[in-house]
């Protein structure tokens, strides 16, 4: 199980469900309930979000670039960086390979994709 705070359930319901295609479970006066390939995600209903400087959640993907580009086709903003050199749709190539992008929901919380 993930959990992730939000302020507003429907700017989350939106994104989570919407934008980033989530199936959604239920949905109660504390959290929106999401399956995530099998694992479940809490998306919480909090009073004051407080978004970390760093990736609270993240996603494999098969194919970080086509994944960036719908991300992005859906108004999604990917997140550049000065201390990390990106590509022309916002990924890293890690030195061992990976292919990261970063995202924010909109509570400004920090979200990944990565290609192995």
């Amino acid at each position: 199980m993930a959990f992730v705070g939000v302020s507003d359930a429907n700017k989350a319901r939106a994104f989570y469900r919407d934008t980033l295609g989530l199936t959604m479970l239920y949905e109660d006066n504390f959290a929106l309930v999401f399956d995530v390939n099998g694992v479940m995600l809490r998306v919480t209903l909090v009073g004051e979000v407080r978004p970390q400087p760093y990736t609270v959640l993240g996603w494999q993907v098969n194919d970080a670039v086509t994944t960036a580009r719908t991300l992005s086709n859906a108004g999604v903003k990917i997140d550049r960086y000065p201390h990390v050199q990106q590509d022309e749709d916002g990924i890293w190539t890690a030195p061992g390979g990976a292919k990261i992008a970063w995202f924010k929901d909109p509570d400004g919380n920090i979200l990944s994709i990565a290609q192995m």
